[in-house]
């Protein structure tokens, strides 16, 4: 990966949907070539997709929690069993395995404080192999994903 293929990369991540003329422009190629590197760096992995940055405040999951768990018991049968369930739950935005402790890093969506304490007694508290939680409300995000034309 050179350069330019990192000035595609970093265009990309501010803007998605650019055309492939805007982008060539941006970044000082043809269409042609750029198309062809976009193509390549798609066949490769390295662009895995293409996302909407959607507010989550008009999803009414506003609320971000980072919730650290210890599992009690970290045999396979609990560690799968856990992730299964993990997995399945919708107010779920991110989960992490980690190395050391906690075990996991798990980032939670909701719609207010009130709307956590019930998916935390209702769903998280009921998986397997729960031991230590530890969560902690978002004030502010300084830094994250790109937004475009910010």
């Amino acid at each position: 990966m050179d350069r330019t293929d990192r000035a595609i990369i970093d265009q990309l991540r501010a803007n998605a949907r650019l055309t492939n003329v805007e982008l060539a422009e941006r970044v000082r190629l043809s269409p042609s070539p750029c198309l062809r590197r976009v193509r390549a760096l798609e066949a490769a992995g390295v662009i895995r997709g293409y996302h909407a940055d959607v507010d989550p405040a008009a999803l009414g999951r506003a609320f971000e929690v980072e919730v650290m768990i210890e599992l009690t018991h970290k045999d396979r049968a609990t560690v799968e069993a856990f992730e299964a369930g993990i997995a399945d739950m919708e107010s779920v935005v991110e989960c992490r395995r980690l190395f050391g402790v906690p075990d996991y890093l798990v980032r939670v969506a909701v719609r207010d404080a009130a709307d956590y304490e019930q998916f935390y007694m209702n769903e998280l508290a009921e998986l397997p192999g729960i031991g230590r939680v530890s969560s902690q409300f978002t004030m502010k995000i300084v830094k994250g994903p790109a937004r475009p034309n910010a």
